[in-house]
């Protein structure tokens, strides 16, 4: 890569930026927007709005275009480097989240209903965001999910990321979102995750009971200052907490979820049961045959994964007795 391309991608991008990028590469390669619509292939009126800055690229229309173009890569690096959260509309108050979580050190989340949004595949995020949608608007949620999956890059590009700890509800993982090949896509890409250097996931099991904190999810933020956060959301509104003798109560508390949690070892494998009895998921409750010929319900297979998470976890109470 020259010295003079250098110094363009390491200047400030924006969706425009990338925009007269996009544009400079195409008319370089002596290509219409209609010509390069069809070898991507794709309908020219994306292009058109893409280069008019005015829709979120996907990563994969991306990679056609360095392809097509010759950019040898230049345009998914411009890519990579713009926040595509801020050109999704989002409340103030998630935004300024958004903004926070873009320069955090460290990141500490517990989640009670979903999978925490860093952690998300690109299936479980447009599952969430065609939730309750009689017609769903299917450009402006793929928006919505490259915007999600732009936050997740700094976490999951690199082995030196900022460091990342998840502790989940156990419901968290049994709620079904976007049926079972959805969710069982998204349990195998949790247990990837967990192998990360930077990111540690642990599972709350239900059997903990109030020693969890109240039903609210949570995340504690730390910037590069060494100021710290905390952040809740309720259904139309973020919270932030800035008094220290409260961000310490949070943070005291954190911790002993993480030590009453499911070690990371024993999360993984609740995780590899719930995702196992997806993959062998049969509708109307229909028997699983399994490898060793027994027959079994899904039922009994439920039952089967609330008893192993009280087993492992009676086994980790007892061995710290």
């Amino acid at each position: 890569m020259g010295r003079r391309e250098a110094v363009r991608e390491q200047a400030f991008c924006s969706p425009g930026f990338f925009a007269s990028e996009l544009s400079e590469a195409r008319e370089r390669a002596g290509l219409s927007q209609g010509e390069l619509a069809r070898l991507i292939p794709c309908d020219r009126s994306l292009i058109s709005r893409i280069e008019a800055a005015e829709r979120v690229p996907q990563e994969d229309f991306v990679h056609a275009c360095d392809k097509l173009l010759g950019t040898g890569g230049m345009l998914l690096r411009v890519w990579q480097k713009v926040p595509w959260h801020r050109e999704v509309e989002h409340p103030d108050w998630f935004r300024r989240f958004a903004e926070m979580e873009a320069e955090a050190t460290m990141l500490r989340e517990y989640q009670v209903t979903l999978v925490s949004g860093l952690l998300q595949t690109p299936a479980y995020a447009r599952a969430l965001f065609a939730r309750g949608e009689a017609a769903p608007d299917r450009d402006r949620i793929d928006e919505r999910v490259e915007a999600r999956l732009s936050r997740q890059r700094r976490f999951l590009e690199g082995v030196d990321g900022p460091l990342l700890v998840v502790v989940l509800d156990e419901a968290v993982i049994g709620r079904m979102i976007g049926g079972p090949e959805v969710m069982a896509e998204q349990l195998h890409h949790l247990l990837a995750l967990a192998q990360r250097p930077n990111i540690i996931l642990q599972v709350a099991p239900l059997g903990m009971g109030e020693r969890t904190p109240a039903g609210t999810s949570l995340t504690l933020v730390t910037l590069p200052s060494g100021q710290e956060y905390v952040y809740s959301e309720s259904l139309d509104k973020g919270h932030f907490i800035r008094d220290q003798q409260e961000i310490a109560r949070h943070s005291r508390a954190y911790d002993r979820l993480r030590a009453d949690a499911l070690s990371a070892p024993e999360s993984a494998r609740l995780i590899r049961l719930v995702m196992e009895g997806l993959l062998n998921h049969e509708p109307k409750d229909r028997p699983v045959r399994r490898a060793v010929g027994q027959v079994v319900s899904q039922r009994q297979q439920r039952r089967a994964v609330r008893r192993s998470s009280l087993r492992l976890h009676l086994r980790r109470r007892g061995a710290g007795a």
